[in-house]
């Protein structure tokens, strides 16, 4: 059963189908609340990479471009909300370390409710998980105020980054070259690329590269989008270019890809 403006679930169902679902760099059309109970990890949110531990929460807004890395130690629970719910929810990614016990039980329980609400089907159900929400809107408000959050901006490089990060989400279905988006910036791609390797552990022209190769497994295992369809909607000069950048960065065809999705 899937409500239309929420959705919950064990963060290691969302690997299913592969691992690539999490670690291939990629955004949502809702916003994404990952509360991390057990294991640990690398995520980049916007171009910002952290570690993540147990009792990590992370709010990656609709249209932030994130991924993180999923072992067979981490657990925790994922939850999807609908941009349309007005719940006044943080406008930009979060990141918060939650090592006050009774905080951490707050946002356990909260997020059981909801799952209770969303596997059942008692009378005023919707009502209820729309009111948990609003519960942990405020939490995460709370929060904010007494924890430091690791994805905000503190220097001049991260700016960069999450600028660059944003343009990425923009235009990646583009042409457009590390060389375009620094030029944007108003920087050498040298210089951009330099930056975003420090920050993110991954190079500007990898940055980009992997948001595309992220977006073609998604049309290759999702639609039956044409191959030749789907390159030329991720801005690749051709269908042979595209197969040869896709088995560069997956050591698969494009097409032997979709067979085994």
């Amino acid at each position: 059963m899937t409500h239309p403006t929420l959705r919950v679930m064990p963060i290691q169902k969302l690997t299913q189908g592969g691992g690539w679902r999490t670690e291939a760099m990629r955004s949502y059309g809702q916003h994404q609340l990952l509360w991390f109970t057990r294991g640990q990890g690398r995520i980049t949110v916007s171009g910002i990479t952290r570690g993540y531990g147990a009792h990590n929460a992370v709010f990656v807004p609709a249209g932030a471009m994130h991924n993180f890395q999923i072992t067979s130690q981490v657990y925790g629970t994922a939850l999807f909300l609908s941009p349309e719910l007005d719940l006044g929810l943080p406008a930009r990614p979060c990141h918060l370390r939650i090592r006050d016990a009774q905080s951490q039980a707050e946002l356990t329980q909260t997020l059981d409710y909801i799952q209770r609400e969303f596997e059942g089907d008692a009378v005023g159900r919707d009502r209820a998980m729309l009111h948990h929400a609003g519960l942990l809107s405020v939490w995460l408000e709370r929060q904010a105020h007494v924890n430091d959050d690791a994805l905000v901006p503190r220097d001049a490089a991260s700016r960069l980054a999450l600028r660059y990060a944003d343009l990425v989400e923009r235009d990646f279905r583009t042409a457009k070259s590390v060389s375009h988006y620094a030029t944007e910036l108003g920087v050498t791609a040298t210089h951009l690329n330099r930056t975003c390797k420090d920050i993110s552990g991954q190079t500007a022209s990898t940055f980009l590269a992997n948001r595309k190769i992220a977006e073609a497994r998604r049309l290759l295992a999702d639609t039956r989008t044409p191959i030749k369809d789907i390159a030329a909607t991720l801005g690749f000069a051709s269908a042979a270019y595209f197969t040869r950048a896709f088995h560069s960065r997956t050591g698969m065809a494009p097409g032997a890809f979709r067979r085994g999705a």
